[in-house]
């Protein structure tokens, strides 16, 4: 079945590393990948700054910048078409976290309300370390926001708390005490913890509630960020 996969959340929670990861892994699997970068706000953290990475794991992107790529804003209804009439096993949406970027994947809700029962999953990142999504109330408070906006309903959580080069394996752990009372409230799962592989391993090693883990996904770091900017709320 080929697969839609829609990252949404607030800034610096950790999309479009995850969109990466997630497209890396699955290129390297041997599936044909798109990734949809529909993130017009946030210059400092872009999908398409990462060209070559993409070009060297043979995934495939629409991007409103391209980087590269000769194309402009005004070819993005087309080309996202392709995600939706092209011959994919993976096409990942890395969605940016205001309104503005729900709204972007709002104009697509057609093309999602026809895709195959089971295919589409969206999910909220959630890095308990941004303003946004310290509390349950505040996670939930913004879920439904870009849901609104989006015209998506979230189908899982994935913590991904971190504070860069000062995070512990207790981030992981804070996340899911917070994702915890958000997932029972809300009746939506946790589906995947994610991190450094040493970060995750000694979180894992902890002994957590599973029940709030989901799976498991170790992953790299791709993109180029500094505490300082991350503390201040530019990426």
């Amino acid at each position: 079945m080929k697969k839609f996969v829609i990252l949404i959340g607030s800034y610096c929670s950790g999309k479009t590393e995850l969109a990466l990861n997630m497209a890396a892994n699955a290129a390297s699997a041997g599936r044909r990948t798109l990734v949809v970068d529909l993130d017009r706000i946030n210059d400092y953290f872009r999908m398409s700054d990462q060209i070559p990475i993409l070009s060297e794991k043979k995934i495939e992107l629409v991007s409103p910048t391209f980087v590269g790529k000769g194309l402009t804003q005004t070819n993005m209804p087309a080309a996202v078409a392709s995600a939706f009439d092209s011959d994919w096993d993976l096409v990942i949406f890395d969605v940016g976290g205001d309104r503005a970027g729900a709204l972007s994947l709002a104009r697509y809700h057609e093309d999602f309300a026809r895709l195959e029962a089971g295919s589409l999953e969206v999910y909220d990142i959630v890095n308990v370390f941004r303003p946004t999504s310290e509390t349950p109330e505040k996670v939930l408070g913004l879920m439904a926001e870009l849901e609104d906006f989006a015209r998506a309903k979230v189908t899982g959580f994935v913590n991904n708390s971190n504070l860069l080069e000062y995070t512990t394996p207790g981030c992981l752990a804070q996340g899911l005490d917070v994702l915890r009372e958000a997932s029972l409230r809300s009746g939506v799962p946790v589906k995947h913890t994610t991190g450094l592989k040493r970060h995750l391993d000694a979180f894992l090693a902890s002994g957590p509630d599973m029940a709030y883990v989901g799976e498991p996904v170790a992953i790299e770091t791709h993109m180029l960020r500094t505490p300082g900017n991350f503390m201040h709320g530019k990426i």
